[in-house]
């Protein structure tokens, strides 16, 4: 299979303060808030990537990067082949059909103005892929292939519950035919038993159409269930990318077992191995020396602070970015 989607070295920076009167009167220069520094990943045809992490390591600055939400400070961005990293928007709006994305609320990625119908037909009806009957017909198979009704199209948002309008915003990803669709949290602000459908509803479109994801979530649980392979990313940095079966059977970095750790077992009777973490994640704006993880790292050495541990194979296609991942495997 083809990779559909590439990322090369990816960089987002911020620069925050140093910018008003005041600052420049005190002498204060702006500090950078390093979001992303250096993520590299690929994505196939008909695969899911699980981008996972704690709260304010990247994962969402990454799909809003790919998406050019936000533009990337550096880095190369690669859609079926095409380098879409720093291309004109004149350029880029041709392609976004194929670049789709569902947002973690789904409300609030709904105007509450339009029926839902319209907000689907919107994305067909700016590429002209469709009008008329055809633009209807259209809409009301992608209800029905969600698990709505074909009569629920003149509905506003508010009359739906969150799993359904959050359905709905799966059918406007999927209006346009896409490529690759980006889920950011996209069950996070539902209940557990709609979670489970609309993960199902993810894995059962994606056997159908061939669609490549780039799921972004931090729960482990829902991750396992629909990814291929998945990254372990902390403080802008991937520590660790594999298959999905390498990570959760035999993960190598430090990161990636302490998170494990922390997913609940169903079992009572189930040994508690919980690795708890020791002080806080460090500042973006101020990241450690060497590795960044080493801080709260309980195998950390001397040269992890002197020495940046690369993304290195550390077995069949499993990279790891820890200078003594091969001792603990």
């Amino acid at each position: 299979m083809s990779d559909i989607l590439v990322v090369k070295d990816l960089v987002k920076h911020y620069e925050i303060g140093g910018t008003g009167i005041i600052d420049r009167m005190l002498g204060q220069k702006a500090s950078v808030v390093r979001s992303v520094d250096g993520v590299s990943f690929s994505i196939a045809e008909g695969e899911t990537l699980g981008l996972v992490g704690e709260s304010g390591c990247g994962k969402s600055t990454v799909g809003r990067s790919i998406l050019r939400l936000v533009e990337p400070t550096k880095g190369t961005i690669e859609l079926a082949g095409q380098d879409i990293s720093h291309v004109s928007e004149q350029v880029l709006r041709p392609l976004r059909k194929h670049l789709q994305v569902v947002f973690q609320d789904p409300f609030a990625s709904l105007n509450p103005r339009r029926t839902v119908g319209q907000t689907v037909a919107e994305p067909i009806g700016n590429y002209g892929l469709k009008s008329g009957d055809e633009l209807k017909n259209r809409v009301q198979d992608l209800f029905e292939r969600v698990g709505l009704r074909a009569d629920q199209v003149d509905r506003f948002p508010h009359e739906f519950s969150g799993g359904q309008r959050q359905r709905i915003g799966i059918a406007r990803a999927l209006a346009t035919n896409p490529k690759l669709i980006i889920l950011d949290e996209p069950v996070s602000a539902l209940d557990v038993s709609v979670q489970a459908q609309v993960i199902n509803l993810l894995v059962d479109l994606q056997k159908e159409l061939g669609i490549a994801y780039l799921f972004i979530a931090h729960d482990l649980a829902v991750v396992e269930h629909i990814s291929t392979h998945v990254a372990v990313m902390y403080l802008g940095k991937v520590v660790e990318i594999a298959d999905k079966k390498s990570i959760f059977n035999s993960p190598k970095h430090p990161y990636t077992k302490a998170l494990l750790s922390a997913v609940p077992n169903s079992d009572p009777d189930a040994i508690n191995n919980r690795i708890v973490l020791k002080g806080d994640i460090p500042s973006p704006t101020n990241p450690p020396s060497g590795c960044r993880f080493r801080t709260r790292c309980p195998i950390a050495q001397p040269i992890c602070t002197s020495e940046e541990p690369a993304l290195e194979v550390q077995g069949l296609g499993h990279k790891t970015a820890c200078h003594f991942a091969k001792e603990e495997a």
